[in-house]
């Protein structure tokens, strides 16, 4: 599935590594991409004008962090990031194993990434999840009923707990929006929570799937430890002070490179 917003890959890239670097020039980019800074701005007008960039002196830089950003923009974010943490994920998921996803870009990107598994059974909230499993006619899916939220095409709130409940599934996929210092796993909402803690309740393994961007991300819901999930799936080393949290509970952590290849 490609992301709602039509942007080129340049520009993608652009926004990557705005949020990595925190600010770039107009110059600096001119310069990395071989492009004119007339080109340059027009690519920033245009990423500016979905907010996934804000303009400042003499550049751009991230939005403010007052909340979460629109599902498509997230969907453009540290896109290769995800592809790799996907990529080394579905190598973990046999064939007909049953998987419950929840909410969320990375997810979706998992779901993308098992396109070509056989015998899956998947349950999920994430219609983007649903869509992109529905693709293949060997797959088994079934979607959680309810309100429908337009912006992430997910489905929250008591019906969705009671969904994911009522079943018993090989393996949990599920991302966060923030984690903390001390690994508490944060959220922007009560229901995102509700619905995670209740595929980890219902799952034999649980995959945490993150970039690395989500390492003291502010979010304000707390929601579960990090160390209650069998295996945290990220593009890069996790901080120090939460490796070692993982260690003393036996957990695993595994980083994914752009090329699928652990290291």
């Amino acid at each position: 599935m490609t992301s709602g917003l039509a942007i080129t890959a340049r520009q993608r890239e652009i926004a990557d590594l705005v949020q990595s670097n925190g600010f770039a020039s107009v110059e600096s980019l001119a310069e990395r991409f071989d492009v004119t800074t007339q080109t340059i701005r027009r690519d920033l007008t245009r990423l500016c004008e979905h907010g996934i960039l804000r303009r400042t002196h003499g550049g751009v830089e991230p939005p403010a962090p007052a909340g979460n950003l629109h599902y498509a923009r997230r969907q453009i974010l540290n896109l290769p990031q995800k592809r790799a943490i996907a990529g080394t994920v579905a190598r973990e998921v046999p064939d007909g194993a049953s998987l419950a996803f929840s909410i969320g870009t990375t997810p979706e990107i998992v779901m993308q990434a098992l396109a070509h598994h056989q015998g899956l059974r998947v349950f999920t909230n994430n219609l983007h999840v649903a869509f992109s499993a529905s693709q293949n006619p060997d797959f088994e899916v079934t979607i959680a009923g309810g309100r429908l939220r337009h912006g992430d095409r997910d489905i929250l709130g008591a019906d969705t707990e009671r969904f994911f409940s009522a079943y018993k599934v090989d393996i949990g996929v599920f991302g966060v929006a923030g984690v903390d210092a001390d690994g508490t796993l944060l959220d922007f909402h009560e229901d995102e929570v509700a619905a995670r803690q209740a595929i980890l309740a219902n799952c034999r393994r649980a995959f945490l799937v993150l970039d690395a961007s989500k390492f003291g991300r502010p979010a304000h819901v707390r929601g579960g430890h990090i160390t209650d999930v069998a295996t945290v799936f990220c593009d890069d080393a996790l901080p120090a002070s939460v490796e070692a949290l993982l260690a003393a509970a036996g957990r695993e952590s595994v980083v994914c490179t752009n090329n699928n290849e652990e290291r």
